[in-house]
């Protein structure tokens, strides 16, 4: 790995091996060191395969300043001018290429850099074709979501403008990298004239362990994501007021926080069930590792994911894991054999879904078994690593 200091503008020293220059919004920072986890962690697997990497992790001025969470490989943190909200949206991009290419361009002088890769078409994706223009540099770019186009979350004017550019930035990049086949569905969905790949997330097998059996002696689920509308924690909560006759000691644990933690808690007391739910806010890494193993089970009714690094962690561990149909943790989860499977939005389904792996500890724990199993065999950070590895080269060639 290249060293990296956190101040913009200082340069690594050459070294051998591809070098990968990677642009992202998405970082663990000392206050939140899940965030962005998906793109720090394969970074040291991709030593292996000897590429090494520079880190640009980005984001508006009008945002607070960050630090690199100390467990996270070395980056340059780079403040950008940007309009705050939606409509800035469509302009972040060439603002952003403004502001790194003089150092980008310094240190391709220095350490020849041979692909950037952009995590998001906005605005990251949009620097790096802009970046391939000016510096004559290859670039792929990651979609982590299934708002592809980010037209979903800008609407309007601006979401127009949005979908337009992100289709630029695919159609002009030498790979866009999907975290799952429902991600390159979307992407599809807009442009026939990009080149495609699935790279799936991957979990830490040995942060993520598993455990012979639930730590606590009272029956937990657990859930993890922020608290946002998509999420489906209102669906939880009601699972969990149709479950309390039947299972009084069963307590609910949930990770996350957001803007609908307020009118979740209200929920929570509205079913009388405030007493058995813990809102654990934001935790880390660690601390999720240690809630997974503890309990007995975990559920996210997520409708909205592109895949859902949380699910694969919670099955690292031997855990019992539901998610919902046509999402991309479908196309991992196998329905009754490694995890259970549901309908969105359906709380009937969700709610007996529960109640059967509450029933049979047996049942739990074979798929427990499996779901350590499928995570070892296709979905660590091993594998994420392997197959970035070979984008880059193919992408080079």
């Amino acid at each position: 790995m290249v060293a990296i200091s956190n101040i913009p503008g200082s340069l690594p020293t050459k070294s051998s091996g591809m070098h990968v220059l990677t642009v992202t919004p998405f970082y663990p920072v000392e206050e939140d060191n899940a965030a962005g986890c998906f793109v720090s962690e394969p970074l040291l697997w991709l030593q292996k395969e000897e590429i090494r990497s520079t880190v640009l992790a980005v984001r508006p001025r009008y945002r607070s300043r960050a630090h690199v969470s100390p467990k996270a490989s070395p980056a340059i943190w780079i403040y950008y001018w940007s309009v705050p909200g939606g409509i800035g949206l469509p302009l972040a991009g060439a603002f952003l290429f403004a502001r790194i290419v003089s150092h980008v361009r310094r240190l391709h002088q220095t350490d020849p850099v041979d692909l950037i890769h952009a995590h998001a078409a906005l605005p990251c994706g949009h620097a790096a074709m802009l970046l391939s223009r000016e510096l004559g540099i290859p670039y792929v770019v990651s979609v982590h979501g299934l708002d592809v186009y980010s037209d979903v979350q800008v609407t309007g004017r601006a979401g127009q403008w949005c979908r337009r550019i992100s289709r630029r930035v695919y159609e002009s990049s030498r790979r866009v990298i999907c975290i799952s086949e429902r991600v390159r569905e979307q992407v599809l969905e807009g442009t026939g004239k990009c080149r495609t790949s699935v790279a799936y997330n991957g979990a830490d097998p040995e942060l993520f362990f598993s455990s012979a059996s639930e730590s606590s002696p009272a029956p937990i689920i657990l859930s993890v994501g922020n608290l946002i509308p998509v999420k489906g924690h209102d669906l939880l909560l009601r699972a969990a007021a149709c479950l309390a006759v039947e299972f009084p000691a069963l307590a609910w644990e949930i990770i996350g926080d957001g803007p609908e933690r307020a009118r979740l808690q209200g929920l929570a007391r509205e079913l009388r069930i405030a007493g058995c739910v813990r809102f654990l806010g934001r935790q880390s890494r660690q601390q999720v590792a240690e809630a997974m193993r503890r309990c007995t089970l975990f559920a996210l009714p997520s409708r909205y994911e592109g895949l859902g690094c949380v699910y694969l962690e919670a099955m690292s561990t031997g855990r019992a894991v539901i998610g919902c149909r046509g999402q991309g943790i479908a196309e991992v989860i196998r329905h009754g054999t490694n995890g259970f499977l549901i309908g969105p939005d359906n709380q009937k389904e969700l709610t007996l879904a529960i109640a059967m792996l509450l029933r049979d500890p047996a049942l739990r724990r074979d798929i427990g078994i499996a779901a350590r199993e499928t995570i070892l065999e296709k979905f660590t950070l091993a594998h994420q690593a392997e197959n970035l590895a070979r984008i880059y080269r193919e992408s080079t060639a």
